[in-house]
């Protein structure tokens, strides 16, 4: 009885170390480049906002809004010298702003896709590093797609932030 009793308690522990054993351990993150950890200097590159086919602007300014709202915010930030030109620069960071029309599946409600895409070169061999994305949350109002995009705009900050942050160096995204 004891026997039975000892082997139907141990069943439960063995099959749950089967399975931990069995599971795949994750991979080790990939190093961010050595380039962007390094890099003291930067130029902002505006790579442009495309307003799709509509001429109609579904987020208030310029279509200079994106590159000028980002370049505060990274002069604001203070990690990286701003240079008025490539040459002078360790890395080139490429940002464009898209904005496609949708149209929401149950209905013909429209809304707009807004995305910011930020590509970091390294200026001397012109090499991408690193592309960072972030999409701007649909609304149907104007003051809520302006603070939306505001919000992409931060979030977009951040994710340099965190992949240049000393802590994380070698593990994308900060994880």
């Amino acid at each position: 009885m004891k026997v039975v009793l000892g082997a139907t308690l141990a069943i439960p522990f063995l099959v749950v170390s089967l399975l931990a054993a069995g599971e795949p351990k994750p991979a080790p993150p990939a190093p961010v480049p050595a380039q962007i950890l390094a890099g003291k200097t930067v130029f902002i590159v505006n790579d442009g906002a495309d307003r799709g086919a509509n001429p109609d602007a579904p987020f208030s300014g310029e279509p200079e809004r994106a590159y000028n709202d980002f370049y505060a915010a990274m002069k604001a930030w203070g990690h990286y010298e701003l240079v008025g030109s490539p040459s002078g620069a360790d890395l080139l960071l490429e940002l464009r702003f898209t904005v496609r029309p949708g149209l929401v599946e149950r209905g013909q409600t429209w809304y707009w896709d807004g995305r910011f895409r930020l590509a970091i070169r390294d200026q001397k061999s012109h090499a991408k590093l690193w592309t960072l994305t972030e999409q701007v949350e649909r609304a149907l109002l104007q003051g809520n797609r302006d603070k939306n995009f505001d919000q992409a705009l931060a979030r977009l900050v951040a994710d340099m932030q965190r992949l240049t942050a000393p802590s994380t160096a070698g593990t994308p995204n900060g994880q």
